[in-house]
């Protein structure tokens, strides 16, 4: 009578992720819908494109070019280029809706993402047990505490906010969106790059092959099939008791 662990494969893993990303994006879609529809995104956005088009056709500039692109103008078109930028900076209409999309475009991301999440990564697992999302379960792999325990809402909770939506989805969504908006540099790039390096160091690293939020938990990935999971952490040590001793009377002969 022994335990150890079954630990799920990487292709598992990865179909399962696939399969359960794009349920995420559906339900995280559906309500960035309601919400953009609720804050009157579409509204304001069309209101700002027209203030943009309104000065592109004063000057006969499109704003929507590249630094380089801008660079290699000649002098009397970026002077153009720089009147145009000047009287957009100083409508102050135009400021406060450009910072009221941008406000409402991370709220949006931010919401849509984290509603998504809570339903695919926390509530359904609560629901099927043992970790298992609908990806999951099909492709019959589960999650438990290291120790083999079955796993904890606050667990579950941990590894679906701090460490899926928080660190390795929020974090790199926000620098992409402050990216866009001409808000950060290099240094998005260089984070982004820095958490993708350590998902990567941990899955190599680890004896079970864990990522961030596995380790922030304390769980791991395993296959369902085969893989004994204690329901409770009393049941786990009772085992271990009984191995234990199984184990001191064999060795009597």
């Amino acid at each position: 009578m022994i335990w150890d662990l079954q630990k799920a494969s990487i292709w598992k893993r990865v179909s399962a992720f696939l399969l359960d990303m794009i349920i995420l994006g559906i339900i995280a879609v559906l309500f960035a819908l309601i919400i953009s529809a609720v804050s009157g995104y579409d509204s304001k956005s069309s209101e700002l494109q027209a203030r943009y088009d309104a000065l592109e056709n004063k000057y006969g500039i499109t704003f929507q070019i590249s630094n380089d692109d801008y660079q290699a103008l000649f002098e009397e078109k970026r002077s153009m280029y720089d009147k145009a930028y000047q009287e957009l900076n100083a409508d102050h209409a135009a400021v406060l809706l450009y910072h009221q999309i941008m406000n409402i475009t991370i709220m949006t991301v931010s919401l849509s993402l984290l509603s998504a999440f809570l339903i695919v990564e926390f509530a359904v697992p609560m629901i099927m047990k043992n970790g298992q999302t609908v990806g999951k379960k099909v492709f019959g792999i589960a999650v438990m505490h290291a120790n083999g325990v079955s796993v904890t809402p606050v667990a579950m909770l941990t590894r679906t906010l701090l460490g899926k939506y928080a660190i390795e989805t929020m974090v790199p969504a926000l620098i992409i969106l402050m990216i866009y908006f001409n808000t950060i540099g290099i240094v998005g790039v260089v984070v982004i790059g820095l958490i993708a390096v350590l998902q990567a160091v941990l899955m190599i690293a680890t004896k079970t092959n864990s990522m961030i939020h596995d380790v922030l938990s304390n769980t791991v990935v395993v296959d369902m099939a085969s893989q004994l999971i204690f329901d409770t952490q009393q049941q786990m040590i009772e085992f271990k008791k009984a191995a234990a001793a199984e184990q001191a009377e064999r060795q009597k002969y």
